[in-house]
Formats: C-alpha cells, structure tokens, sequence
C-alpha cells in the first residue's frame, strides 16, 4: 500500500514538473512575441507596408519629408505624389537592402551631398522625375549604378549637369525629357551683365540632342570664365591705375599750394651784428 502510494506520488509530481515546464516556455515566448511584433509590424504613419514583398507605399501621403521609420528590410519604397522638398544625407541610410526608389512628383529642388551615397548596390530603380531639380552634382549620387529617371525637370544645362549625364546610368527612354530650361550664356550672347533674365541660347532643347551634336558645356563654360575673368582683371588694373593718376594730381596739387604759400611770406629783416656796428664807427 504504502509502495503505491509512493509511485502515484511521484507520477503526480512529475506531471506538475512538466506542466510547470510547459507553461514557463509558453511565457517566454509570449514575451518574445509582445516585444518582437512592434518590430516586425513597424509601418510608417499614413504609409502602407506588404511584409511578404517588403513593399512600403506612401504614395499620396500628404508627406512634406520622408519618413524616419522606414522599415531596415524595405525591398520597394513609394514616395510619389508628396510635398517633399530635399533628400537629407541620411535619409536612406538603413535601408541597405532597397532595389526600387520612386520619387517623381514632388518638389525636390535640392539634395544634400551625398544624399544618394547610402544607396546599396543592389539599387536598380531610381525615379527623380516630375520634380523642381535645376542642379545636381554627380558627387550627390556617389556610385550608384541604378537606372535614373531625371526627365520633367526645370534643368539648368552647364557642365555640372553634363558631367552628371556622362555618369548615371539614365533610363534610354526618357533621356529626350531632360530639358534645358536654361543654360550657360556663350561666348556671341553679349556681357552676361546685359540681360541677366536670359535663359541662353539652348533653352529648350533636350540635353542629350546638344550632347550629341558636339555642344561641349564644359568647354564654354571656361570660355566663359576666363573672359569674365579677363575683364575683371582689366577693371582692376584701370582702377588702380585712375587711382594712382589721381594721387599724382593731388599731391602736385598739395605742392604747388604749399610753395606758394611759402613765396607769398614776408622775407625776414637782417638783425645788425657786430661788426656792422664796429663798421659804423669808424
């Protein structure tokens, strides 16, 4: 009797061990689960996020800058049709795994150096059309090799945005969209102080036709530079030279009061000395 009440005993104890047991594991994973899903489930406000493509949507989201807490795994960001302005430095920064950038349609008219450096390798898309861009410089974009859409653009057409064209990988089909809207004033345009609401002589044109046509902005805009700077050294020189001119002048002038200052004084009497009084006596 007192045998089997000893095993029953025992039996029972195991099964409140193994209760106790299950139901610690069961604990720790409901507190993983309560502080991993606020991880998993992170979506910036008023944006959209499909975990099993890594898609994140915020396309007319009202936004006026990009959102700080986009998800680190984002595959595909949509950022379309905002009011965003300018790309911070570190905008992009985390999301190192990012192949699809969309941009176009909002109000960028600057980026930040280096803005575009943080972009992965792995990029393949990036979409800057349909934005308030006049100047980039191709250090902005570091070494990316996506494939860039810069059309619909207000580009102002000089040999920064030329050097940028020799470097991006631009998408074929909407290379004829970048447009200048103004650009570098050449050499037969007249002083550049003349009309300064000019646009240049290339407004109008797509960039890539004056490319190819042998246009070379670089070139003209040293041209340019080394007139202007021609000029500039000849403005000096004449001034220095009126200034020297007119300090001549005036001290011939200061001289000439001041001699005939002196001349106009009365000549001093002689004082008689000694001998001409011993002369006098004798």
């Amino acid at each position: 009797m007192y045998t089997r009440w000893c095993v029953e005993r025992l039996a029972n104890i195991s099964k409140v061990k193994r209760k106790i047991t299950v139901d610690s594991w069961s604990c720790l994973l409901c507190m993983c689960l309560a502080l991993w899903g606020p991880v998993c489930s992170q979506c910036p406000e008023s944006c959209s996020c499909a975990g099993d493509t890594a898609t994140v949507s915020c396309t007319d989201a009202g936004l006026y800058e990009i959102p700080i807490d986009i998800p680190p795994e984002t595959v595909s960001l949509h950022l379309e049709r905002n009011y965003i302005r300018t790309i911070p430095e570190t905008a992009f920064s985390e999301l190192v795994h990012l192949r699809d950038l969309y941009l176009s349609h909002n109000r960028i008219d600057s980026l930040s150096t280096g803005a575009m450096r943080h972009l992965g390798p792995d990029l393949r898309l990036l979409d800057l059309s349909h934005n308030q861009l006049r100047q980039v410089s191709r250090e902005d974009f570091g070494s990316t090799r996506a494939k860039t859409r810069l059309y619909h653009n207000p580009w102002h057409c000089d040999c920064t945005l030329q050097e940028l064209m020799e470097t991006l990988n631009l998408e074929p089909e909407t290379v004829n969209g970048i447009i200048c809207e103004t650009s570098v004033r050449g050499m037969g345009e007249g002083s550049r102080w003349d009309d300064p609401s000019s646009l240049g002589e290339h407004a109008g044109q797509p960039i890539v036709k004056l490319l190819d046509s042998g246009v070379n902005f670089c070139s003209l805009q040293r041209k340019t530079t080394d007139i202007a700077m021609l000029v500039t050294m000849f403005v000096w020189f004449f001034m220095v030279i009126v200034y020297v001119v007119y300090y001549v002048r005036q001290n011939q002038a200061e001289a000439r009061r001041h001699l005939e200052y002196l001349k106009s004084l009365p000549s001093p009497r002689k004082t008689p000395t000694e001998t001409d009084t011993l002369s006098t006596g004798f």
